[in-house]
């Protein structure tokens, strides 16, 4: 049985365990509220955290949105789709440290339910979360993938290689020839083991976030820093936001289904820099990244 109002429950109360998860880890900062309708249906709640301690910002955003027609975005798979009625609802985060050394992250958690007369719902999950270090070290790498394949393991021995793998596939930057970050986790169109187990499969994904994060951020923050790293961290930034703005499926969708801007473009951090032309120092910290870390592997 299709039950979008658990679904939005869950959600909610996965947004304030998110924020106060944040805010415990920053120390200083708490995040502020904006609550917001849609015009055409549905509207959402937006948290933001700014210039903290620890996270030069930090957004998490819960929405659930109505609309008489799916956009372009979420029927490029699915055309037979086009034309549906649809709710979409889910929780979306992003991450952006002060400190270099500590990696950005993201996550999200969704489900869409599309609906014509006549016919029964067509429902499904997506989300997942993926990690972009800026100074790559290893065990950070391997916590973050260890905690990923301990979430799928209870769904069968398939899904962590699958869903890893479509991250790596999913996050990277087709115009750069290179990947975003390190990956994680992705999925999307999940319908296949029924309502109640997708949903399940979204909880467990959703509830693993911070125990995938935390110790990173535990463990880096405190490291000193200067202007060499912070200018490093602004010009990767620039990466982060190509990807936003060109590829990322949740961003179009947003823009294209009439979504409150502010709160589509919340990802996007608040300082970044573009250097023409710029390569790293053979041998250095900044070269490591690239070809040590920026490469599918299995880190787990």
């Amino acid at each position: 049985m299709v039950n979008v109002e658990a679904v939005e429950r869950y959600l909610c109360e996965l947004q304030d365990r998110l924020c106060a998860g944040l805010e415990a880890l920053d120390g200083e900062a708490r995040f502020g509220e904006d609550v917001w309708e849609r015009a055409a249906g549905g509207g959402g709640i937006t948290r933001v955290l700014a210039n903290g301690r620890v996270f030069e910002k930090a957004g998490v955003n819960f929405s659930r949105i109505e609309g008489s027609a799916l956009p372009a975005s979420a029927t490029a798979r699915r055309p037979e789709l086009a034309g549906r009625a649809f709710t979409a609802t889910g929780v979306s985060l992003v991450v952006h440290p002060l400190n270099p050394y500590v990696p950005t992250s993201h996550a999200n958690v969704r489900c869409f339910v599309a609906t014509r007369p006549g016919e029964e719902p067509v429902w499904w999950f997506g989300g997942g979360y993926d990690l972009t270090p800026y100074y790559g070290f290893v065990d950070d790498c391997e916590h973050w993938h260890r905690v990923a394949r301990r979430a799928c393991e209870p769904f069968g021995a398939g899904v962590h290689p699958r869903f890893k793998r479509w991250c790596d596939e999913y996050f990277f930057l087709k115009h750069r020839g290179e990947p975003r970050g390190i990956g994680g986790l992705f999925f999307d169109d999940l319908d296949d083991w029924g309502f109640a187990r997708c949903f399940e499969f979204l909880r467990t994904v959703g509830d693993s976030y911070l125990e995938a994060y935390a110790p990173i951020v535990q463990r880096r923050a405190q490291l000193p820093w200067g202007q060499r790293e912070r200018d490093f961290q602004l010009y990767r930034r620039g990466r982060y936001v190509e990807f936003n703005l060109v590829h990322d499926r949740g961003t179009l969708f947003g823009l294209q289904s009439g979504g409150r801007t502010e709160s589509i473009l919340m990802s996007l951090p608040p300082l970044v820099r573009w250097d023409y032309d710029w390569h790293a120092e053979p041998g250095s910290p900044e070269a490591g990244l690239l070809a040590d870390f920026l490469h599918p592997r299995d880190w787990a």
